[in-house]
């Protein structure tokens, strides 16, 4: 019988291997032929955006194929428009004034860890910013995502051969198990997490340098002074972009109440229906695991397959099940990350009282990841931008679309740090700058800081110590030396009169 655990861990160390040989070979590459071979994967990558589209959500069953078209798009197309300027090989700046030279050094052989939501997208984006910085990547994937993660990386490869280059550079480990995946963290150089808490932990577990990302639990603000059609129009485009499988999209409306009714009315317009009473509860029982994990029948799902899986009736059409929530945390599953189409709503006072609700909702599972507001007010905007724990503050756009870089000026990314307060190392959206070491190569500036203290002036000139010369400074350093030295003799000498 084949020990699976044993083939996958075999197959890890293979792929490195196969992996450091080849990226050897492409750092010595300059950066017009590495800019040339990540044209043609955008290129070859952007013509087969739609049946990659469809061989995820067949795979998978999350999301919708032509929203998953737009998400290869934008890793394809839209991310080489945003990296093909970037200086990532050899070198990047001569500073002829402060004699330092800066010089790009590729990490080496990075693992890509690919989530079943985003599969194929996040695949072609790593994909392309690890090359772009002169590194090889080996992905180990989703289990329920292998056949259209592997066929991703097989049209990748063909480029590759195309273009003379060595295919190692990009593989994939085709008997992906929890062993196999350790193993591969562990002998790579750097780790690229995108998945789960879990998985992620694992990352920063290993012992090998990683950039992983949190969950995004995002909350939506919609402010008193903000044009609210407009706002739940733009909710409506992002939440359902996909089914909600994006991380960044929004899990709960907090609004004011002065505004509340009208809010409410706007959503129900577009498709929302609040859930009440026995629907409410049929809906929560199929929510979560015993765990209170997210239950994967449902993710990435739309609003009336979830309807008819909790055995209610909804209205034709609808396309968000809502609820009135009252709480934050274990038991309002509302109040939570749902990577499909159920929202939860909030009312409170004033923008005040929604800073604290976004705190709370942030804290139950999104720390530092994304918050969208939707306000005229600048000032309340300005507050929220000095005060949340997010790394991006999205106004008055999609929080799905604005947080990729779709709907701003964002880079292009399907891996969105949550900074130092959400358990990640960077902040960024990640992009090839990040993936590469910087050498810096400094020179001597010739004036002559090594000489002698004793040298005339030089206590006036480069010894002020909170106002004291370097020869004071010294003297009271000799002082509390000769103390350290008296209290080392009294403590002995008592040491000996123990004895």
């Amino acid at each position: 019988m084949v020990d699976k655990d044993l083939l996958s861990i075999q197959e890890a160390r293979a792929l490195v291997r196969a992996a450091r040989k080849a990226q050897a070979e492409f750092a010595q590459l300059g950066q017009e032929r590495v800019d040339g071979i990540i044209k043609a994967i955008a290129d070859a990558l952007y013509a087969q955006a739609e049946p990659l589209a469809a061989l995820a959500v067949e795979e998978t069953g999350f999301g919708k194929v032509q929203d998953k078209k737009v998400k290869n798009i934008l890793a394809s197309e839209k991310l080489y428009a945003a990296i093909k300027d970037m200086k990532t090989i050899g070198i990047l700046s001569e500073d002829k004034e402060h004699k330092v030279t800066e010089i790009a050094v590729p990490m080496g052989v990075i693992a890509g860890i690919i989530p079943s939501t985003n599969p194929t997208s996040t695949t072609i984006y790593k994909s392309m910013i690890a090359l772009k910085a002169g590194n090889a990547i080996v992905f180990t994937p989703h289990p329920s995502a292998r056949k259209c993660i592997g066929r991703t990386v097989e049209l990748i490869r063909g480029v590759l051969h195309d273009c003379g280059v060595c295919e190692d550079v990009v593989s994939v480990m085709s008997v992906p198990t929890l062993e196999g995946s350790t193993e591969l963290m562990k002998i790579v150089d750097l780790i690229l997490a995108t998945g789960g808490p879990g998985m992620v932990k694992a990352a920063y577990s290993s012992g090998t340098p990683a950039l992983g990302v949190g969950a995004g639990n995002v909350p939506a603000f919609i402010e008193r002074s903000a044009d609210i059609e407009d706002a739940v129009a733009k909710i409506f485009a992002s939440k359902t972009f996909d089914n909600g499988t994006v991380c960044a999209s929004e899990q709960s409306i907090v609004t004011e109440a002065v505004i509340a009714d009208k809010v409410k009315a706007a959503l129900v317009a577009h498709g929302a229906y609040f859930l009440e009473g026995e629907k409410l509860e049929k809906v929560k029982r199929v929510m979560e695991r015993s765990n209170g994990a997210m239950n994967p029948e449902i993710v990435g799902r739309d609003a009336m397959y979830i309807a008819a899986k909790a055995g209610i009736e909804v209205p034709a059409g609808t396309r968000l099940l809502v609820s009135d929530e009252k709480g934050v945390g274990p038991r309002y599953p509302f109040s939570k990350e749902k990577l499909t189409a159920l929202l939860g709503f909030y009312v409170v006072n004033d923008w005040k009282e929604a800073c604290e609700m976004c705190h709370a909702l942030l804290q139950n599972g999104g720390i530092g990841h994304s918050l969208a507001i939707h306000s005229r007010n600048e000032e309340v905007i300005r507050e929220f931008g000095l005060k949340k724990p997010v790394s991006r503050l999205l106004v008055n756009t999609p929080s799905t679309h604005g947080a990729v870089g779709i709907s701003t000026s964002l880079f292009p990314s399907f891996t969105l740090g949550c900074g130092t307060v959400g358990g990640s190392s960077t902040s960024d959206n990640v992009t090839p700058l990040n993936l590469m070491n910087i050498r810096r190569v400094a020179y001597d500036l010739g004036n002559a800081v090594c000489a002698a203290p004793a040298q005339q002036g030089y206590g006036q000139t480069h010894g002020q110590t909170h106002g004291k010369t370097y020869g004071q400074a010294e003297a009271q350093a000799d002082a509390a030396s000769l103390d350290v030295q008296a209290i080392t003799a009294m403590i002995l000498e008592q040491l000996k009169k123990m004895a």
